[in-house]
């Protein structure tokens, strides 16, 4: 599986500098998206629900941050966006189990971007809860209370439910998107970055006019 992942991953890089060769990236059920045999029910009921599975230690999710960021910071009230981690094993859960406990204290809108650059630009592994504890309190986070998050009962579901939808949405690399819980595409279908986001705002005003 993990193999597959990273084969994945790297199908998504060579597809990474494409240009945009229309203002409107055409939807096609099976090509452009795949539609979820069997939907998966968003977080917050009445919202159209966004999205982004994503691993710290990927260099194209950190590509897309620049393009994701911006967008995301403008969807309109009634879309909700989510970060999910895809946890794969090894250093995709460390990295997973970090993430959920930055969210669970509160803290991650504020070290997210400090943890993609250690890990992508300073060639830090942060897969040790020491390690990991040690670089937060570099960013103003308290480290026995990350530790004491980080190691808590609560998290440990947190995964679990991670670990489930990721496997309910049958995601075979990162980063992938999924549009209310019903249509699943990535880098690859779209065509790039900026092709990701045009197909995910159709398929929201798809959603939106279904209402």
């Amino acid at each position: 599986m993990r193999n597959l992942i990273l084969s994945a991953a790297l199908v998504t890089a060579s597809l990474f500098g494409m240009t945009a060769q229309a203002a409107d990236v055409p939807l096609e059920a099976g090509k452009t998206y795949v539609e979820l045999a069997n939907p998966v029910p968003v977080a917050v009921p009445g919202k159209i629900e966004v999205v982004e599975l994503f691993w710290y230690g990927c260099p194209h999710c950190y590509a897309f941050e620049p393009t994701i960021n911006p967008w995301a910071e403008k969807l309109p009230s009634d879309v909700n966006f989510v970060r999910i981690p895809a946890m794969f094993g090894g250093p995709w859960d460390a990295h997973g189990q970090l993430f959920l406990t930055l969210e669970a204290m509160g803290v991650e809108h504020k070290v997210h971007n400090a943890v993609f650059n250690a890990i992508q630009k300073e060639g830090k592994r942060l897969t040790k809860p020491e390690e990991m504890a040690d670089f937060i309190a570099t960013q103003g986070v308290d480290k026995e209370k990350f530790l004491a998050t980080f190691n808590s009962f609560a998290i440990q579901g947190q995964i679990k439910k991670a670990k489930e939808l990721a496997q309910k949405y049958g995601v075979q690399g990162v980063p992938t998107m999924i549009v209310n819980g019903k249509y699943r595409f990535d880098l690859g279908t779209s065509g790039g970055p900026e092709e990701t986001l045009n197909v995910a705002d159709q398929l929201i005003a798809k959603e939106r006019a279904a209402k």
